[in-house]
Order: structure tokens, then C-alpha cells, then sequence
């Protein structure tokens, strides 16, 4: 199987690409769960700014729990300077809570505010969080039903879409969930407690029809945001010293 360019969607998440063997596949939808702290939303933001900053591709925020001034200063925070420009002049567009939950009915509220944009100038889209999204459905069948629909959604008008979920686990190791099943992609975060400070971790875990890197990788968040690192076996996810984690889940390169 052989991709272009044009089929993919550059991540700008520094290593991430690579990972991905050049970006994720466009019209695709991406489920990225960690614990809290582990940089979920800071990805999210990331991959929106550079959407904008190098390929002039607007961008969607949907958040459950913040308001867009929230979002804009957690972006400004991590030296994203550019976001609250990218607001401003709408070439990133944040709903929140009041606007998502406007209608009774959460897919009628999301088809209305994207029948409102022109779907030739916005191809990128982040919910925060898919686990807020979730609580109000009552069971399974009614979260499974609500999931495909919001899939059938975002492909429907031409986004390449981040859901992000929290996460108990620093690693699944526990049967897949409907999310991880629905979805195109997984990609999950961890950070563990050290002697000297916090390990953090990426591990892409499954993409369909492309592919990827299963290696778990060291990640740090700085100014800018997450960069990953290309070295997979310089932390242990489990305790911190050095091991080779060439044999942790994945462990080479796959797809779906």
C-alpha cells in the first residue's frame, strides 16, 4: 500500500510523523487517551496551530469543560503565541460546553455548528474530551450508537479529527474499549513518577490502513509543546531505569 502526500496530514507534533510514517491519514478519526497531565490537549492544540502556521488548514476546538479563553491561555502558556491570533482572525474556531450542549440532542447540536462552517477552509478537528462526551448517555448501546454517529460526522464533512479521552490506565492492559474499537487510530500517553522527576511516553498503538512505529517512545513537554524523542529504549515506562523497550506492547512497526 502506497500513500502520497495528499493523503496525509501532518501531525507537526516534533517525532510524531515519523512515528506515523508521515502523518495521519486524512478524513481519518484518532483516539488519544492518557491519564490527566500526560499532554492530550496540548497535542490537540498543537496540531491545530500547525495546521494554520504551515499549511493554511483551519481548525476545530470543541471542548465539554473549558471556555475559549481557557483554551486560548493553556495554549499561550506552553508558547503557543500565535493561538488567540489564530482565534481571532477565525482561522481556529473553539465551541465550548454552552454551544455544544445547546441542543437536546448532541448530534444535532454538532451538525448545526458544522453546517456553519465551510468545510473547504476547516479539514482539522479536536474534541475535549470524548469522556465528557460520553457521560450523558445512559448505556452501551446508547454510547455506541452516539459514537458512530459522531464519526459518520466529522468523515462526513471532510475532517481529520482528535478525540481526546481520559484514561485510568498508564497503559491498556485490559480488554479494548468500544472507543479504541470505532476509531481509526489509538494513540496513548503515560507519565510515571521517578526518583528525579516524571517519565513521560507515546505509544501508537494501531492505525488502519497505514503504516506505524508500535515502539513505546520518551516524550517531554516544553516550550511549544510535546516533542518526542526518535531513542525507544532509553526509559522504562514501568519504573524508570534504562531498559530496552523494543518488547513492550507493540514493539515494531504494523497497521490495520
Amino acid at each position: 500500500m502506497t500513500d502520497t502526500d495528499d493523503d496525509r496530514i501532518k501531525t507537526g507534533i516534533d517525532g510524531l510523523d515519523s512515528i506515523l510514517n508521515g502523518g495521519l491519514r486524512r478524513n481519518s478519526t484518532v483516539l488519544v487517551s492518557g491519564n490527566p497531565g500526560t499532554g492530550k490537549s496540548i497535542l490537540g492544540a498543537q496540531y491545530l496551530d500547525h495546521g494554520v502556521r504551515e499549511h493554511g488548514e483551519g481548525g476545530v476546538y470543541l471542548t465539554f469543560e473549558e471556555t475559549q479563553e481557557d483554551v486560548i491561555e493553556a495554549a499561550e502558556s506552553i508558547g503557543m503565541e500565535e493561538w488567540r491570533e489564530h482565534v481571532e482572525n477565525d482561522d481556529i474556531i473553539v465551541y465550548d460546553k454552552m454551544d455544544l450542549l445547546e441542543e437536546t440532542d448532541f448530534s444535532q447540536s454538532l451538525v448545526r455548528i458544522l453546517d456553519d462552517i465551510d468545510s473547504d477552509s476547516y479539514s482539522r478537528l479536536v474534541m475535549d474530551s470524548l469522556t465528557m462526551f460520553q457521560m450523558f448517555f445512559e448505556s452501551e448501546q446508547e454510547k455506541r450508537t452516539y459514537l458512530l454517529k459522531l464519526i459518520d460526522i466529522l468523515k462526513h464533512n471532510g475532517f481529520t479529527s482528535l478525540l481526546v479521552q481520559e484514561s485510568q490506565e498508564t497503559f491498556p492492559d485490559r480488554d479494548i474499549g468500544l472507543e479504541e474499537f470505532l476509531t481509526d487510530g489509538n494513540i496513548y500517553l503515560a507519565q510515571t513518577p521517578t526518583k528525579s522527576g516524571t517519565n513521560r511516553y507515546i505509544w501508537v498503538a494501531k492505525m488502519r490502513k497505514q503504516e506505524i512505529n508500535t515502539h513505546v517512545f520518551p516524550m517531554e513537554i516544553g516550550d511549544g509543546g510535546v516533542r518526542i524523542h526518535d531513542n525507544a529504549a532509553e526509559f522504562s515506562y514501568m519504573s524508570g531505569e534504562d531498559v530496552d523497550m523494543g518488547n513492550e506492547p507493540g514493539g515494531g512497526r504494523g497497521g490495520l
